[in-house]
């Protein structure tokens, strides 16, 4: 590695990468460099590209680290290396964009340099950018919420999917809740895997409506854990496996064993510890890989809902175009009553 105060030349993959300002410091608490973040994903690199391989990713940019300016790019610069693998991808608005599509930990190397410290991606691959081989349960706890009941919903979630026959893949999110992906075969468009996310949602809810909840509106959901199923409607995408999130003591989203449900502790897991972490126990993610379930019996739970209990669909994010079956898009707090 060739370096100079103004930059740092590497090799990942055969392939040369640039790092500008290599010292510039990312996270001034710790503090951690742009170089040490570098090195993080390159000391988790298989686990980091086995989250967002051949995905749509959007470019999460810090350029002055996370007390600065952060600003999303969708579309790739023109001024790329002739190597860097894109895709383009089709928005609900109708518009359109080039995004990187990661195909060895170079790209991610690349992005990192532009000041990228967490990755987005979407849940599809490039062989088909409209059926989703992902779908993510996003555990969003409310103020006030600990993580303890966290634990206690995802315990809940995999319950229920197990009795499914669908194995499902935890991971911290860096913040305060849980991830859960599940693989499932590229056969679905975005709209299904959304119902089959929300008749999951609804099911854990009916289990636990004590500390778990499907509410869309934020002013019905109480002191409660959010099932977010709408993070899989089309561009919606949560951090991917081993990002750095940019809070001040870069914790890392990491994937976990379900046996690790009852100890696992967001805090400890940063990017100090993760790689020493990936290096004794390989990535508990790496059991997904070829892995493809079937949505059908998700789909089957959300027809039950439909038929015998008489459930509507849900509101979807407010960029959407209103969906059949919607209803209103208004908080109940605001709602004209009859």
């Amino acid at each position: 590695m060739a370096t100079s105060g103004d930059f740092a030349a590497l090799t990942v993959d055969g392939r040369e990468i640039r790092i500008s300002r290599p010292g510039k410091v990312f996270f001034p608490d710790v503090p951690v460099s742009k170089m040490q973040l570098v090195e993080y994903y390159i000391s988790v690199g298989e686990g980091a590209l086995r989250g967002v391989y051949r995905r749509p990713t959007v470019l999460k940019r810090f350029p002055d680290g996370i007390n600065g300016e952060v600003f999303f790019q969708k579309r790739v610069p023109a001024a790329r290396p002739d190597w860097l693998h894109t895709a383009t991808v089709h928005f609900p608005s109708g518009r359109s964009a080039e995004e990187l599509c990661p195909l060895d930990v170079a790209h991610i190397i690349w992005a990192v340099n532009l000041g990228c410290v967490d990755f987005n991606p979407w849940p599809v691959r490039d062989s088909d950018l409209d059926c989703s081989d992902e779908l993510r349960v996003d555990l969003d706890p409310m103020p006030g919420v600990t993580f303890d009941d966290v634990r206690r919903v995802a315990g809940c979630v995999h319950d229920v999917l197990e009795e499914l026959g669908i194995p499902g893949f935890p991971k911290t999110s860096g913040s305060r809740g849980i991830h859960i992906n599940v693989a499932i075969e590229p056969r679905w468009g975005f709209t299904d895997v959304r119902q089959g996310a929300l008749a999951l949602a609804r099911e854990v809810e009916r289990r636990m409506p004590e500390i778990a909840t499907s509410k869309w509106w934020k002013e019905e959901r109480g002191t409660r854990v959010f099932i977010d199923y709408n993070q899989n409607a089309r561009d919606h995408t949560v951090a991917s496996a081993y990002s750095v999130r940019p809070v001040p003591n870069a914790r890392v989203s990491a994937p976990f064993t379900w046996d690790e449900l009852d100890a696992v502790d967001p805090n400890e897991l940063t990017i100090f510890s993760v790689p020493a972490r990936f290096a004794a126990i390989g990535d508990p993610a790496a059991g997904a890989d070829g892995l493809a379930c079937s949505l059908q019996p998700l789909l089957d739970l959300a027809r039950r809902d439909s038929e015998e209990r008489g459930l509507a669909d849900a509101p979807w994010p407010p960029h959407f175009a209103k969906a059949p079956g919607e209803p209103t898009r208004a908080r109940p707090s605001v709602r004209r009553s009859p």
